[in-house]
């Protein structure tokens, strides 16, 4: 814990005042998602899988080798999931990730977005290093 101290001089005299600065670490029982959907992405995606019209599916993001950076994202609905694989739930939204790919996309938020040049899914990657002009490929 860090103290600083400041006075402050008043009609009545000096006051001091102390700022205590304290980390905390709070534990949460939920385990962090692998990829968290923005509320924007989940809806958009709860819209595909309905128009599907296949319940069951999940969305699931992959990275795979390819690209001129190395990497590239994929993202497809899946009706199958293998008992290694990462399912995390967004509402009635389910997400899969397989082992390898979470630890390229651990931290990752995947979100939609609508604008006037068109309008598509984007992933915001802390783990990203570089990533190719395109905008499709990652190291």
């Amino acid at each position: 814990m860090a103290d600083r101290e400041w006075g402050i001089h008043t009609r009545l005299g000096t006051v001091k005042l102390i700022a205590m600065t304290q980390i905390l670490s709070i534990k949460s029982s939920r385990p962090t998602p692998v990829v968290e959907l923005t509320p924007t992405a989940t809806s958009k995606v709860a819209e595909l899988i309905d128009a599907e019209g296949e319940p069951g599916l999940a969305l699931r993001v992959a990275v795979r080798p390819g690209g001129c950076s190395g990497f590239s994202y994929e993202m497809f609905f899946d009706a199958e999931t293998d008992s290694e694989d990462i399912v995390t739930e967004f509402g009635s939204v389910k997400v899969v990730v397989d082992p390898e790919s979470a630890e390229r996309l651990r931290g990752s938020t995947l979100d939609f977005k609508e604008g006037l040049m068109g309008a598509g899914f984007a992933i915001e990657n802390p783990n990203v290093t570089r990533s190719c002009g395109c905008g499709n490929s990652f190291s």
